[in-house]
Order: C-alpha cells, then sequence, then structure tokens
C-alpha cells in the first residue's frame, strides 16, 4: 500500500461527495469520498494527513503530452523495476516519498521503462483513502 504525507487545501461538498483538495510538495491532488453523510472533523484545510492508494490503481505515463481527467499527476523517477513474467512492480520516487506502481509486464516493455525514467504517476481521485496521521 502506498502512503504520502498531503496537506489539505480545500474541502468541497454536495449531495453526498466530498472532493478535497491536497498538495504534496507542490504537487496538487485531489481525493473524492462518495456517499459520505459528513465529513470528518479532521479533515479540514491546513490539516496533514496521509493519502493511502493501492499499487495496482497506480497507472503510469511517459512523455505524456495533451489534457486528461485525472487531477492526480505526481512526476516520478524510477528507481527499480521488478519484473514479473505478467505483472511488474515499479519502484518509483516522488519528491522525497518512495511509492510503487504494478503494471503488467507487457506494459514495462511496450513504454520501454527503465531505471532513472521520468514518469507520470496517475491516480484516479475516487482510489485514493484519506488517513489520520
Amino acid at each position: 500500500m502506498n502512503r504520502i504525507n498531503v496537506e489539505i487545501t480545500k474541502v468541497y461538498s454536495s449531495d453526498g461527495i466530498v472532493l478535497v483538495d491536497m498538495e504534496a510538495g507542490n504537487c496538487p491532488m485531489s481525493a473524492m469520498l462518495i456517499e459520505a453523510s459528513e465529513i470528518p472533523r479532521w479533515i479540514m484545510p491546513g490539516n496533514i494527513i496521509s493519502a493511502v492508494f493501492k499499487e495496482t490503481e497506480v497507472s503510469l505515463a511517459k512523455e505524456f503530452s495533451g489534457k486528461i481527467s485525472l487531477r492526480n499527476k505526481l512526476p516520478c523517477i524510477i528507481e527499480f523495476i521488478e519484473r514479473g513474467q505478467i505483472m511488474s512492480v515499479i519502484t518509483l520516487r516522488f519528491g522525497e516519498e518512495i511509492i510503487h506502481s504494478a503494471i503488467t509486464t507487457r506494459s514495462v516493455d511496450s513504454m520501454e521503462l527503465k531505471q532513472n525514467d521520468n514518469v507520470l504517476a496517475l491516480i484516479k481521485a475516487n482510489e485514493i483513502t484519506l488517513m489520520q496521521q
């Protein structure tokens, strides 16, 4: 499980959906809480919390250009690739944080991923869980 420290910048709520804007370093991020009956008191601007997400929910983009609906685009450097027959685990450095992405080995090969490549880690807002520190 990936866990990074974030600071909440804004909180929006409407019709049971809570959108939490955050920053990790200088990188904007968002998390979406669906079917939220109320906003937990610790989810408020200025609080430092943890954004938690599965390795399998981290897609990678290399040489990305253009627009995409994902707000969570973390610039990373590939530290290590653990190749499996079907799946590979990519160790990524995001600023001072280490995160992991689990993608197919066929994607690693087709993207020609290698150590020290610059990539974007892409995570949908509804795949991020927020936790108090």
